[in-house]
């Protein structure tokens, strides 16, 4: 039966550098191939990608053994899919455009039982060993980790506040959003992006919170690791298989 220990909560907590690997396809197989490739963690998506419910928990299952954390990044800020994922057994969850400190606080929330929060109860679920994990309800705060993500200017001004709620773990700058809420669409590596970035990072550090980031580029994650970036997604499913498959094509002549 899983520990409560979460691996990735603990070494955000610790200011350890973990890299990851941001997973569109859908492919439970692709998961599973990828959760042992050595990554800290893994980013499960339901906003860009065709996954659902049921979907994830075929996800959660793949990563199992692996040494990738599976972080379900929910579709949106709301308590009932959160509750959901939760019961079946998601632990690590990002939430989209959090754009002030109230809305991460309603993220939090969601996670947490009363009196801390909203969560509903369910004495059955997978979450709970299917009722053998007797204390899961009082100790599920141990293992919930909790990410949300900043993706505009407002909230990036705002990200020391925003990182400062208690039940935040980690405060992840979504770059391609930010691009094009700044008129740069498309264009995460414009100047004034990497500018309004680089402004943001110190105000998430100064609240004791680890800052995450998206880095397609080898140099440019490793730059932004040195930066002071904790999680860094370095690539991602979809991008290595398109590349890939067209690297070897094109070496066949195809």
């Amino acid at each position: 039966m899983r520990s409560f220990d979460n691996p990735f909560k603990r070494a955000l907590a610790e200011s350890r550098r973990q890299a990851g690997l941001w997973m569109t396809t859908g492919s439970p197989g692709i998961t599973e191939l990828a959760a042992g490739a050595g990554f800290a963690w893994m980013l499960i998506d339901m906003e860009h990608s065709p996954n659902d419910l049921i979907q994830v928990v075929d996800h959660l299952r793949a990563a199992e053994g692996g040494t990738a954390e599976p972080v379900v990044r929910v579709p949106w800020n709301e308590p009932v899919m959160v509750k959901r994922l939760l019961d079946q057994g998601a632990r690590s969850l990002m939430f989209p455009f959090v754009q002030s400190a109230e809305e991460a606080r309603r993220a939090v929330a969601a996670t947490r039982y009363p009196p801390h929060g909203i969560r509903g109860f369910a004495g059955t679920s997978r979450a709970t060993g299917y009722g053998l994990r007797p204390d899961y309800h009082a100790r599920s705060g141990d293992e919930v980790c909790v990410i949300v993500q900043v993706e505009t200017r407002e909230a990036l001004e705002a990200a020391g506040e925003i990182a400062a709620v208690e039940g935040v773990d980690g405060v992840f700058i979504g770059p391609n959003d930010l691009a094009a809420s700044m008129g740069h669409l498309g264009e995460p590596g414009a100047a004034p992006v990497r500018e309004a970035i680089a402004a943001a990072l110190p105000r998430i550090r100064q609240a004791g919170k680890a800052a995450g980031l998206l880095n397609f580029s080898e140099a440019g994650a490793k730059a932004d690791f040195e930066a002071g970036f904790g999680f860094v997604a370095v690539a991602g499913d979809a991008f290595l298989l398109a590349r890939e498959t067209q690297r070897v094509a094109k070496l066949f002549g195809a």
